[in-house]
């Protein structure tokens, strides 16, 4: 009696809770490069016991052309592979998720952002061309993503996340909050920060 009293003191009713409320639920999880998607992704994955669905990695299998350094998208197959292969458990990741995962397929949709001064540093150490981190940074600034899953999902189901500064630890924990119905997210909006600082030539330079 008292060996199972000690296993049940490690479960928490949280954890429990928490459990039981995740199983109805299949996750989006969107955002421009270098937000954290991927890194937030298999920590996220471990707590929930969900399996990963990388949406990239979808289109690629079913013939996505790669132009320079982007991949041209069909978006008919993805779609249809995608709803083939998503089950109660899945997390979808990628920044393409609203163009190719139907509404009623998911529960919620995570957009995670990064402050775009921090974006350029990452940008850099990946070596993209000034095209591609500026059309990066734009989509940032301007919430394109954020606004394309309010489109695609619906305001309902769509939540922002700020990742800027904060550990995985941190970032998961903030999600989960989210799914919990504890939190609505965070209000981001890049544009107005980088307008009162006379940056807009900075991220905007044509």
């Amino acid at each position: 009696m008292h060996i199972i009293e000690l296993m049940f003191i490690h479960i928490s009713i949280t954890e429990i809770f928490n459990r039981a409320l995740l199983k109805i639920h299949v996750l989006v999880l969107t955002g421009n490069p270098g937000v954290g998607k991927h890194t937030v992704s298999r920590k996220l994955a471990e707590i929930l016991g969900y399996e990963i669905v990388d949406v990239n990695k979808e289109a690629v299998k079913v013939g996505a052309a790669k132009q320079n350094d982007s991949i041209d998208v069909d978006v008919e197959k993805t779609k249809k592979m995608l709803k083939e292969k998503i089950s109660e458990k899945s997390l979808i990741v990628g920044h393409l998720a609203p163009f190719v995962v139907s509404k009623e397929l998911i529960s919620m949709a995570i957009v995670l952002r990064k402050n775009p001064y921090d974006l350029i540093q990452i940008y850099e150490k990946r070596n993209y061309s000034d095209s591609k981190k500026n059309d990066n940074l734009g989509s940032e600034i301007l919430g394109v993503i954020a606004y394309d899953s309010i489109e695609k999902f619906g305001e309902a189901k769509t939540f922002q996340i700020n990742t800027t500064s904060l550990t995985v630890e941190e970032i998961t924990k903030k999600i989960e909050d989210v799914i919990n119905g504890t939190s609505k997210g965070d209000a981001v909006d890049w544009l107005a920060d980088i307008t009162k600082k006379n940056d807009l030539r900075k991220f905007f330079p044509d």
